[in-house]
């Protein structure tokens, strides 16, 4: 069962991603001084006392800001209000109720959900009578808190958890995590609403609209899955001090927890040498692989030269589909083979196969020598999975080339069908010493 779920709403810069990490003890939500950085609603699990919930990190509403973008935050709010048990909404009592904060109290007072209102940036405790200010938004007693220092964070828990409904504990299902990543405005969000069936994450035509990784549970294909929309990336020292570079930490970090990246690219523009980089950026976070050319119906280029770039550049031998989030095309394609790779990632090579693997092996190429000493690979054992994990036992370690061990890597992958999977190799001695 899901966990119950806690809205977080506010007028922009009112401290709201500031005060959510401050609950799940987490750095999850991105926080800046410049005001409307948080757009998309993030979700991000949380714990008090024994009751697990999820607290949603929504975008700033100001209702008087007509813009598109603007429109689009406030439609996200409202979604994590029509699923949430409990609303947080959080005002910044240092400067006192605004008129955008009376607007949307008086809608909140409209709702049947039960409201705890929290009177926030209150970090000193002669502070703490700005919080009585707030009784005029008639939602009942402030609670004085302060997300930056963490005054009264305690009692705003112990008020949450007082008005959530009694739930059963989630059951242990496995969950496999799907990350898409790529450079800015090649498509993400729209593949991600495209997949859901809903406008779940923002999207718009210019480049950073996301700036968080947004998660998202999902069934496909009949099993659960997450699907993490992120941020677009970029080279780190093109965003150093900017709200983007914290963005981009989020998105290495999202596919670290993720068993499968999708790697979207720009069908328009073909396979960039930006997208082989955040292709090789996925396989050093150990996650599994798969390209997409996106937007190909709207006339792409040469889908077999393509492949064969990516081939030859990417260890990981990923493959290469042509979809469009715009109207579905070859997505179920892309969702299959992303499953797939996260279940081979997850699989184990029985050791007597792996064994004669390794003898076809050395009677294909026979392996290198130096000063009239050969090679010699002994035994062969899977002992890891998710990415997976080989040691193979040989008489000198020290005589391995670089160009023999990526042999066997990649035969390796062609043996078992491990395209797009990263793999470990250890080639160990009889004492112990190993190398990769």
């Amino acid at each position: 069962m899901a966990l119950p779920k806690v809205a977080v709403v506010g007028f922009p810069n009112a401290g709201k991603s500031t005060l959510i990490n401050r609950l799940s003890g987490t750095r999850e939500a991105v926080v800046h001084a410049t005001a409307g950085i948080t757009r998309d609603r993030k979700e991000i699990e949380a714990d008090w006392n024994g009751r697990a919930f999820t607290l949603i990190d929504t975008g700033g509403v100001d209702a008087a800001d007509e813009s598109e973008l603007a429109r689009e935050v406030r439609r996200q709010a409202r979604a994590a209000l029509g699923e949430a048990a409990v609303v947080v909404f959080v005002v910044d009592a240092a400067a006192g109720a605004g008129p955008g904060d009376d607007e949307l109290a008086r809608e909140l007072r409209a709702a049947s959900t039960p409201v705890v209102l929290a009177a926030n940036k209150i970090d000193d405790g002669r502070q703490v009578a700005n919080a009585a200010e707030l009784w005029s938004l008639g939602l009942g007693e402030p609670v004085a808190v302060s997300g930056e220092h963490g005054l009264g964070t305690g009692d705003l828990l112990d008020r949450i958890v007082g008005l959530l409904a009694a739930t059963a504990d989630p059951d242990d299902v496995e969950v496999t995590r799907l990350a898409v990543i790529g450079r800015p405005n090649v498509g993400k969000s729209s593949l991600v609403n495209r997949l859901l069936g809903e406008e779940r994450v923002i999207v718009a035509d210019f480049a950073g609209t996301t700036r968080d990784s947004i998660d998202t549970a999902i069934e496909l294909d009949g099993r659960p899955v997450i699907l993490v929309d992120t941020a677009g990336l970029r080279r780190r020292t093109k965003v150093a001090g900017t709200v983007d570079y914290y963005a981009q930490l989020r998105s290495e970090r999202a596919a670290e927890r993720a068993q499968v990246a999708i790697v979207l690219c720009d069908g328009n523009e073909g396979v960039t040498t930006e997208d082989m980089r955040v292709a090789d950026l996925a396989m050093r976070k150990r996650c599994a692989t798969v390209l997409a050319l996106n937007k190909w119906d709207l006339g792409g280029g040469d889908l077999e030269d393509a492949t064969s770039r990516v081939g030859n550049r990417l260890r990981q031998r990923p493959r290469l589909l042509a979809v469009s989030a715009q109207s579905g095309r070859g997505l179920r394609r892309l969702v299959a083979e992303a499953l797939a790779l996260a279940d081979r990632a997850g699989e184990r090579i029985p050791t007597p196969a792996l064994n004669r693997f390794l003898s076809d092996l050395q009677s294909i190429r026979q392996p290198p020598q130096s000063h009239g000493r050969r090679l010699r690979m002994y035994y062969m054992a899977q002992f890891e999975v998710s990415p997976p994990r080989f040691a193979i036992q040989v008489n000198d370690r020290r005589l391995i080339t670089r160009d023999y061990a990526y042999f066997v890597e990649n035969r390796l992958r062609e043996a078992y069908g491990l395209e797009g999977v990263p793999l470990v190799i250890d080639f160990k001695t009889s004492g112990g010493d190993r190398d990769r």
